[in-house]
């Protein structure tokens, strides 16, 4: 056997333990499991706080509603943003940093992390960070990744860029053609405890047409039930 040969078939009797290594952390994606052992990339705080996170923006069309809606409640959140919305609205990136709001990156693109490799990774969340840094002249330091699956090399990835991954311990199924601000209301607080954080989305770029407008309906809701259980509500830089 040749050596070309040799190293061809060591290549290919270690790609399933590459693949494997690949994507074993997306094992967090499973929600029980990831609230119970990862406390710190599920977002869990302290117990008398609960983080406000929206996915999936800006969008021109929707999060002005939902930055107005915060204004009146006198609230602020985290907006993990994507790096091509945030360069196509530069002015409502702006906006949402000036109204005190914390921001994240949610990658450039919305794509699956399994699918892509170290380097497309890398090249992908650095490109989404030094844009927001240059729009609000603040760099981001949390990150979560699309649909909330992580990879090995999107751990990677998110070190070398100084990068903390956060997740998420109750949502509200916002994104679906079916949801209501009923639905959304009541799927959040089932699985609203001490110290969570909460995910909606603000933008429907990734979701059913119009969705958005089940997470603006549900927010008033939302914010109602975490008073009355004697919650204080923030973005997660206040989440200890």
């Amino acid at each position: 056997m040749t050596a070309a040969r040799l190293v061809r078939t060591a290549a290919l009797a270690a790609l399933p333990a590459l693949v494997a290594a690949h994507a074993a952390p997306a094992v967090s994606t499973f929600g029980p499991l990831r609230n119970r052992v990862m406390p710190r990339l599920t977002g869990r705080g302290r117990p008398d706080h609960i983080a406000l996170t929206f996915d999936d923006g800006p969008d021109p069309l929707s999060t002005p509603h939902f930055l107005c809606l915060l204004a009146e409640r006198q609230v602020r959140a985290t907006f993990f943003l994507l790096g091509r919305e945030a360069h196509r609205s530069p002015g409502l990136v702006r906006e949402i940093a000036a109204a005190g709001h914390e921001i994240g990156v949610h990658g450039w693109l919305h794509r699956p992390l399994l699918l892509r490799g170290p380097r497309a990774t890398y090249d992908d969340f650095a490109r989404a960070r030094d844009t927001i840094a240059d729009i609000t002249g603040r760099r981001p330091t949390l990150f979560r990744p699309p649909y909330g699956v992580m990879s090995t090399a999107a751990h990677l990835a998110a070190h070398r860029l100084g990068l903390t991954p956060v997740l998420w311990t109750c949502w509200g199924e916002d994104w679906t053609a079916r949801a209501t601000p009923e639905s959304v209301h009541r799927t959040v607080t089932s699985d609203l405890d001490a110290g969570g954080t909460i995910l909606l989305h603000d933008s429907d770029c990734t979701s059913a047409p119009g969705a958005w407008r089940s997470a603006l309906g549900a927010l008033p809701l939302v914010l109602d039930s975490c008073e009355r259980r004697g919650y204080k509500v923030g973005p997660l830089r206040d989440h200890g």
